[in-house]
């Protein structure tokens, strides 16, 4: 049994809620905020409807300061 429940989810987060490799991804936006790269950033910030019932919500809304948009999608590592 204990080496089903390591391959079991553990739950979503609560909506709004950065995973690890999320935060992580933030930091380094942040550092190229800083670096004056990156104009602002939001995360869940924009949802784009693409057809009748179907949206896509990216992790991180970015405007770089060339001014160019940029959505932004983190995954994990794949296995």
């Amino acid at each position: 049994m204990p080496a089903q429940r390591a391959l079991q989810a553990l739950g979503r987060l609560k909506v709004g809620t950065m995973n690890k490799t999320e935060a992580a991804y933030a930091d380094t936006l942040d550092a190229r905020r800083y670096v004056g790269e990156v104009a602002w950033f939001k995360f869940k910030g924009v949802k784009l409807r693409l057809a009748d019932n179907t949206f896509c919500t990216s992790d991180f809304a970015v405007m770089l300061n060339n001014g160019v948009f940029e959505m932004h999608e983190v995954k994990g590592l794949a296995r």
